[in-house]
């Protein structure tokens, strides 16, 4: 790669500038016959270290030419990307010789014993989403696996649309009208005039986030090189207004209207959770999703965040979009650099190995794999004509192929079928690899390839239902604690049911749940000690609001951390000393009166993922929409036909 096709990455945003400047360096060198390979040099040994820099003194070799420093990103800034725009400058179609080393891999390669390859490949960490027939990616993988047709009718309760043709049928999701404002913080009259693709992905992304144990004390220790907390990126794909244009037919003069463009589904999310990453919104249509991708990839690159989550969303609101085959969805997924993933513990569901934008990025078909191969056409067959959801339900696709080992229907395959690992020259596994491509008719493309990477193998020293550590579950109301507490009782009475040990609960499940959700304001806590003992109080309190003698509540909505032990630098110390002393139940005292406790670094380890994933917190959803007789109040939609 030579000094142009640098800088031009450079500038197109899909080459960081560190790297940018080392292979600079290594261009000049090549030409002045004084190359070191990048196979022979040293190797950053921590997790976010820099290459290594030229060795002083040399006389052959120049200073290395630094590219211009890229601004600085704003937090909660929107970016837009049309599709009739020019897109960015793509990858090339034919890179002939890409640098070797660990910046780059070839497809299939195999790193050296002990030197894993987790440089520049990005993991997928937490997942959610909504689908056509699917409220959640259970029922989702079930649809995918048996070639299920989701399509139907115009749902007669589906607000605002007025009965559809006879015979005409779509691909439509469940309860679009329905929102939770109070898990948000967020008053009804402003839920209502909340555009649905709005609120539908902050649900979705916060279960993607709970997925990935990033709501409580590890979002906290997301932090930037500047070592700015909640450093998380959040990159949406969108392109529909169809709640604005209900609006603006019954607009009169002084109501309320809802805001125009796309910027409040990254802005909402970030403002919420007080996040230091950038917030980006795309619109570049059917590959709005991989488009925000791509951009969230470049910026883990650049370590303008430490973990992005990446999203699309499509919803048919408005009567003109009911076309034959139009389809629906949500979804959501969050990232973090492999090597920093690892570190932490994460559970990976799988890896993203490379991704392309432009309209070029569709034709790389030499890099094609012999496994999952999702398109838009594809996934128009699962869940219709999606839109902008298309790239993020391609996406999810690909992922849970890969993370089931199985290849759903499709590409000349009538069933589901095992998906086999090929083998090297050496007799070696490859990993299963699935390739994403998304071409709009705008003229855009978008393009990932996902990778299969090998489970995690069990917490050493933990044995199921070890943890002494207290159960704990937080909401921000009675009614929705109550609703997670009967969900998990169900969930955890389901996996005893699906041949767990007897009488256990899932190893590192606890501590997943201490430092892994939010604190939220009514707060339970159990003793974890056995699975039927768990389950017994959980649904005595769901039933009764009491959990027995041993377990402990709190409503902290009227103040919490009476004495402000929070804001003492000693009271971390304290903390610790209580916990090493095996003073658990103090600790937990401490939490239900409101002080924050930092559980991830108080326990000294990664909190590590639970080998079962916990289910979501509840969100207590009820109709909001757009009012047609007040000032922007509230109203419960009628349904239609």
């Amino acid at each position: 790669m030579d000094e142009r096709e640098i800088l031009t990455r450079f500038k197109a945003g899909t080459l960081g500038r560190d790297d940018a400047a080392r292979l600079l360096t290594g261009a000049r060198q090549a030409r002045t016959d004084t190359r070191t390979r990048p196979e022979t040099a040293p190797r950053p040994t921590e997790p976010h270290a820099r290459p290594p820099a030229a060795p002083p003194g040399d006389p052959d070799t120049q200073p290395p030419v630094q590219p211009p420093a890229a601004a600085p990103a704003e937090p909660y800034a929107q970016t837009s990307v049309r599709p009739d725009a020019d897109p960015p400058a793509p990858l090339d179609a034919e890179p002939s010789a890409p640098p070797p080393g660990p910046w780059y891999a070839e497809p299939g390669a195999v790193p050296p014993p002990g030197r894993p390859a987790v440089e520049d490949r990005y993991a997928v960490v937490g997942i959610a989403g909504r689908y056509p027939l699917a409220p959640d990616l259970h029922a989702h993988w079930e649809n995918l696996r048996t070639g299920r047709d989701t399509s139907r009718a115009v749902p007669v309760t589906r607000p605002g649309l007025a009965p559809a043709p006879p015979g005409r049928r779509g691909h439509f999701l469940d309860d679009v009208a329905g929102f939770d404002p109070e898990f948000f913080g967020i008053t009804p009259d402003e839920g209502a005039l909340t555009d649905p693709q709005e609120r539908l992905f902050l649900e979705v992304a916060w279960e993607a986030l709970e997925s990935a144990g990033c709501t409580g004390s590890r979002l906290d220790a997301l932090t930037s090189p500047g070592g700015s907390p909640r450093a998380l990126g959040v990159f949406v794909g969108a392109s529909s207004h169809d709640y604005a244009l209900l609006a603006a037919a019954s607009w009169t003069d002084g109501r309320p209207a809802p805001a125009a463009g796309h910027g409040g589904l990254p802005g909402r999310l970030a403002s919420a959770l007080e996040l230091t990453g950038p917030a980006r919104a795309v619109d570049t249509a059917e590959c709005s999703a991989l488009t925000a991708l791509h951009l969230a990839v470049g910026a883990l690159r650049r370590e303008e965040c430490a973990a992005a989550v990446v999203g699309g969303v499509e919803l048919l609101l408005h009567p003109s979009r009911i076309r034959e085959g139009a389809g629906e969805g949500v979804g959501a997924v969050v990232l973090k650099p492999l090597r920093r993933a690892l570190d932490d513990g994460d559970r990976v569901h799988a890896v993203i190995r490379d991704t392309a934008d432009g309209r070029t990025a569709g034709s790389r078909t030499h890099r094609r794999t012999d496994g999952a191969h999702e398109t838009r056409e594809s996934t128009a067959r699962r869940i219709g004509s999606a839109g902008a959801a298309t790239g993020i339900a391609a996406l999810t696709a690909a992922v849970l192929q890969v993370r089931h080992g199985v290849l759903a229907p499709g590409d000349g395959r009538d069933a589901a079928a095992p998906w086999p690992r090929t083998c090297d020259d050496t007799g070696r596994e490859l990993p299963r690899t699935a390739t994403v491509e998304i071409a709009a008719d705008g003229g855009c493309a978008a393009r990932a390839v996902v990778e299969e990477h090998p489970a995690a193998e069990a917490p050493t020293g933990e044995e199921p239902g070890g943890d002494d550590g207290p159960f704990l579950l937080s909401a921000p109301t009675p009614a929705h604690l109550a609703a997670t507490a009967r969900r998990f009782a169900d969930w955890l009475a389901g996996a005893a049911d699906a041949g767990h040990p007897a009488g256990a609960l899932p190893a590192g499940l606890a501590r997943a749940l201490r430092a892994g959700r939010a604190a939220l304001p009514c707060r339970l806590a159990l003793p974890a000690s056995d699975a039927p003992g768990v389950i017994a109080a959980l649904r005595r309190f769901a039933d009764t609001g009491s959990a027995g003698d041993e377990a402990r509540t709190a409503d902290l909505r009227g103040g919490a951390d009476p004495m402000d032990l929070g804001g003492l630098p000693q009271t971390r110390d304290y903390l610790t000393a209580l916990w090493r002393a095996g003073h658990r139940e103090q600790v937990t005292r401490l939490w239900l009166n409101g002080v924050d406790v930092d559980w991830a670094a108080l326990e000294a380890a990664s909190p590590g993922a639970a080998p079962a994933e916990p289910p979501p917190s509840v969100h207590l959803r009820r109709p909001l929409w757009l009012s047609t007789d007040g000032a922007g109040a509230p109203r419960e939609p009628e349904p239609t036909g």
